[in-house]
C-alpha cells in the first residue's frame, strides 16, 4: 500500500477486504475513501469500479447500503468509492446547506472563491484517485469504469463523457442529467463557476453527449416513485441529447421505485454485470 495512504478500518467480506482509507489531497485537503478488494485480488489485478454518491453522502454510503460486495467477489471486480466533497473546509458558506457545499462537491473544480482551492473534485477522482489507488491496491487501472447516484450520477456520467479514453463503462442510478437546466445544479454551478452559463457546459452531460459520445452503451436506471423525478433529474434531456448524437443508451424506467439505497440495491447486480462485462478483455 502506498506510504501516504492511512488505513482507518478492514475488515473481512465475502472473502475480500473492504477498508476505509484517509490521505492529504493537493486538491481537495484531508480526504477519505473507501475500497471493496474482492479475494480474487490476492493473486491477480482486477477490474475495478469507482462510484460517486449524491448529496449528504460520503466514502461509506454506498459501501454500507448497496449491497455489492456479494456480487462484486463474485465477479472479481474492486469497488472504490470517494467522498462527495471535501470537509471541514473552514468556509462558512460550504456548511448548512445540504444541497450545496460540504457533501455536495458537484464533482467539478470551483473556480470561485472561496471555493476554488478546496473544492477541486473532478480532478480528484479523475486523475488523484486513480493515481493513489493504483498504487496502493492489485487493480487493473486499464479496466474501469465509473458508476454513480443522483449527483455522483451527474458526476459519473459528465466524467465518462469528458474521458472516454480512461473508462470501460458508465452508469448512473437516477442522476442529474442536465443539472445546468435544474435548481440543483444551477445553486451550485452559479457559486462554484460563476454566474457565466458558457462556463458550465463542461460539467453538464446533456451538453456534452451533444460533443464527444461515449464508445460503450451508457446504462441508467430511474425509479417512476422518486420525488425528485419531475423538478431536479429528468431524464428524458439526456434521452433526446443522446437519440441526437447518436449515443447508445438503455435508460430503465421501474415503477413504484424513489430515489434511496433500496432502489440501488434492487439493480446493482445489473450495473455490476454491465461493468464487468465491459471489462472483460
Amino acid at each position: 500500500m502506498a506510504m501516504d495512504i492511512e488505513v482507518l478500518s478492514e475488515q473481512r467480506c465475502f472473502g475480500g477486504i473492504q477498508g476505509v482509507y484517509r490521505h492529504q489531497s493537493p486538491n481537495c485537503g484531508s480526504m477519505q475513501f473507501s475500497v471493496f478488494m474482492p479475494p480474487q485480488a490476492a493473486t491477480a489485478n482486477v477490474p475495478a469500479l469507482y462510484f460517486l454518491a449524491g448529496l449528504t453522502c460520503n466514502e461509506e454510503t454506498f459501501m454500507i447500503k448497496a449491497g455489492a460486495q456479494r456480487i462484486a467477489a463474485n465477479l472479481g471486480m474492486a469497488l472504490v468509492a470517494t467522498d462527495t466533497s471535501p470537509r471541514v473546509t473552514g468556509i462558512a458558506e460550504a456548511t448548512g446547506d445540504w444541497e450545496f457545499g460540504e457533501g455536495a462537491g458537484f464533482y467539478l473544480d470551483a473556480t470561485e472563491a472561496p471555493y476554488a482551492e478546496r473544492f477541486r473534485m473532478y480532478d480528484y477522482v479523475v486523475n488523484e484517485l486513480p493515481t493513489l489507488v493504483a498504487q496502493g491496491f492489485a487493480i487493473d487501472e486499464a479496466r474501469t469504469g465509473i458508476c454513480g447516484h443522483s449527483m455522483g450520477g451527474h458526476g459519473a456520467l459528465m466524467i465518462a463523457l469528458r474521458n472516454p479514453q480512461r473508462y470501460r463503462s458508465v452508469s448512473a442510478f437516477a442522476p442529474i442529467v442536465a443539472p445546468s437546466e435544474v435548481p440543483w445544479g444551477i445553486k451550485a454551478f452559479t457559486r462554484y463557476l460563476g454566474p457565466d452559463v458558457a462556463h458550465w457546459a463542461a460539467y453538464d452531460a446533456s451538453r456534452l453527449v451533444a460533443e464527444q459520445a461515449f464508445s460503450g452503451e451508457i446504462l441508467i436506471d430511474q425509479g417512476l416513485a422518486d420525488r425528485f423525478l419531475e423538478l431536479q433529474l429528468q431524464p428524458e434531456r439526456f434521452e433526446a441529447a443522446c437519440a441526437r448524437s447518436g449515443q447508445r443508451l438503455k435508460l430503465r424506467r421501474h415503477a413504484g421505485y424513489d430515489h434511496s439505497y433500496w432502489f440501488i440495491q434492487s439493480f446493482i447486480e445489473d450495473h455490476l454485470r454491465h461493468h464487468h462485462q465491459a471489462c472483460q478483455h
